[in-house]
């Protein structure tokens, strides 16, 4: 199993996932886009591509041109239809992009723990657990691509996951979130904790139990199944 990850911050890896790819003998390739050398392979020489998340704007174009390159890459992936794709956050806001979705400021920021709700049981697509609490970081959303089937939402934020086809999949939230991952965001874009009403503070992000993270990672590591094992 081959396994590509496009990378756009260095404090935002792929968190628990890593362990599931270990545990299946998976290599993994690494896109990063904030190094200087940064290069594209070809999407067909792996089995799951994987967009991670990031401070930056989907639209900020000028700021990062490597966006451009990106969302091309990601376009023509999925509709060559070969290899599995998940987005997260950023992620599933570059998918949305380059289906020609529009993504925009949500109404509210969403930082901290929150449930997601089931939205979607089409025996055809992913189902999510009715209900379950993940870790969000995001000040915008996106309007769902072309054909998509939403799979789940919060109260903050309508859009939370959706499906394409059998292969395509983007979420919002964090299922894969460490401890160590939320430290580093909390150092790095800690400023973007302005009190609101989904807005927990850093002492509240960083303080939930082991349980929490369990369920988000299984809930992750169902999708990466769903993905690569169907």
């Amino acid at each position: 199993m081959r396994v590509l990850v496009l990378q756009h911050v260095a404090f935002e890896g792929i968190g628990a996932m890593e362990n599931w790819f270990e545990q299946h003998d998976a290599s993994i390739d690494y896109v990063r886009f904030f190094e200087a050398d940064a290069t594209l392979p070809p999407a067909q020489d792996f089995d799951l591509i994987i967009a991670m998340g990031g401070p930056m704007s989907v639209n900020d174009e000028q700021g990062y041109p490597w966006l451009v390159a990106e969302k091309r890459f990601l376009r023509e992936a999925i509709q060559q239809g070969d290899t599995a794709v998940l987005g997260v956050c950023l992620g599933a806001q570059l998918i949305a992009s380059a289906l020609g979705a529009r993504v925009y400021a949500n109404p509210v920021a969403e930082i901290g723990w929150y449930p997601i709700h089931q939205q979607g049981t089409d025996e055809d697509c992913f189902i999510f657990p009715p209900q379950i609490e993940v870790l969000h970081w995001h000040g915008e959303t996106f309007d769902l691509p072309e054909g998509a089937q939403l799979l789940a939402s919060s109260a903050a934020c309508a859009h939370q996951a959706f499906q394409l086809g059998d292969r395509v999949i983007g979420l919002q939230c964090h299922p894969e979130m460490t401890a160590g991952i939320i430290a580093d965001l909390l150092e790095e874009c800690g400023d973007e904790l302005v009190p609101g009403e989904w807005v927990q503070d850093a002492a509240t992000l960083s303080g939930v139990s082991e349980a929490r993270y369990i369920k988000a990672h299984q809930l992750m590591q169902a999708i990466l199944e769903y993905l690569l094992m169907e």
